[in-house]
């Protein structure tokens, strides 16, 4: 049938709307065709991945410029998380160099007339899609919230191909943002005991090592905020590729419900927070805030350091979004964050910051920052509730 398109993108094709339009637009047609997409549809919002400079590199900064001559966001855009706090950077342990290269990407995108939010967790900042609507995101575990938890419609976009749907305000039609494809696959019960964001991302481990890219239908979950549901969307997108799940009673999309179905126990999640937990992990870094940190966790965090001081030798992190930060300045629980010795840092978190050979261990309750943790950074770590991290900082 081929790919059918309107004559405003056939403009965009022949490079009567600039050169960025131009190179975009031949991105996500080409994805159209390989994907055997009919048309491109419209996208009201887009995220972007690939922002760390220690991601990036020269090469793709090089690419980003080229596309900040001309190139303009035709619609809502915002960014993955940064390298580094873009204004506290210094008192965090990052070099001039790295925060010289950092900015330069950054100043890259505002010239697209991007919003240089850095943040995983968009939704929380005001990119925040309505069920049914048509996004193109690219960080994993907000493609998983989107999808699942709010019900928005996003393939997991690569970071040349979200830009490209900013400046051009469009995606292919294919893959998730089709009613065929976001049907479950797979079933799992859950009877296994969750109470804390440590035990969902578990949950998001035990199901994702078992999925592997399919849509799971899960059963047996009577609650979940949105900040568990955060740190399980992370986990089942790192660990299974999952981009998209319903779970009964909790999540708006309606599916057919598998004939197969698992079960998932406090056995599996031992298991998964064993494979996680290093025994002998000497721990020098705790990180709370992978994905972004809502202002309710930073209000919680600050309660538990008031007053208290973060013991020797120990490097805290609370890591969340800049307007997240800025509400907590406002609310004082930056001071208290602060006072005790721990770093409130926003736009940045511990998985893309520069931090290979500063620590040895990490504890953390995220298991997204685990697989990170010891895969890039070569840590020891330790995964455990958030009170159970802060405690860790303070003996």
């Amino acid at each position: 049938m081929g790919l059918k398109l309107t004559d405003e993108e056939k403009e965009m094709l022949e490079g009567k709307h600039g050169k960025a339009t131009q190179k975009a637009i031949e991105i996500i047609t080409t994805l159209g065709e390989i994907y055997g997409a009919g048309r491109l549809i419209p996208v009201t919002s887009v995220q972007i991945a690939g922002v760390s400079y220690h991601n990036l590199g020269e090469a793709g900064l090089e690419y980003l410029s080229e596309m900040a001559v001309d190139g303009r966001a035709r619609v809502l855009t915002t960014l993955n998380p940064a390298g580094m706090d873009m204004l506290e950077w210094k008192k965090h342990g990052i070099s001039e160099d790295f925060a010289e290269n950092q900015q330069r990407v950054v100043d890259a995108f505002e010239k697209m007339g991007v919003v240089t939010t850095c943040t995983c967790t968009p939704y929380l900042i005001g990119n925040l899609p309505h069920y049914g609507e048509h996004i193109a995101w690219a960080e994993s575990s907000a493609v998983c919230f989107s999808n699942s938890v709010i019900g928005a419609r996003t393939n997991r976009e690569g970071g040349p191909s979200a830009l490209a749907s900013s400046l051009t305000g469009r995606t292919a039609e294919y893959g998730f943002h089709l009613e065929k494809n976001r049907q479950a696959q797979v079933g799992y019960e859950i009877r296994a005991k969750l109470q804390n964001t440590d035990d969902f991302g578990l949950l998001g481990k035990a199901i994702g090592d078992r999925t592997s890219k399919q849509i799971p239908y899960i059963t047996g979950v009577a609650h979940a905020t949105t900040d568990q549901l955060r740190s399980f969307c992370a986990s089942i997108a790192t660990y299974g590729g999952v981009a998209l799940f319903h779970m009964e009673g909790i999540t708006p999309n309606r599916t057919a419900v598998p004939d197969i179905t698992e079960s998932v126990t406090d056995d599996d999640l031992d298991k998964a927070r064993s494979e996680l937990d290093d025994e002998a992990a000497e721990i020098d870094f705790i990180s709370v805030g992978c994905p972004h940190a809502s202002i309710g966790d930073v209000a919680r965090i600050a309660e538990m350091l008031d007053g208290k001081q973060v013991s020797e030798g120990k490097t805290v992190w609370i890591t969340t979004a800049k307007p997240t930060k800025d509400v907590a300045i406002k609310m004082g629980y930056y001071d208290k964050i602060e006072k005790a010795g721990a770093y409130l840092v926003s736009d940045a978190c511990c998985a893309v910051a520069p931090l290979e050979g500063r620590f040895k261990g990490l504890m953390t309750d995220s298991a997204k920052a685990c697989f990170y943790a010891r895969g890039k950074n070569k840590f020891d770590i330790k995964i455990r509730t958030v009170e159970e991290c802060i405690k860790e900082a303070l003996s």
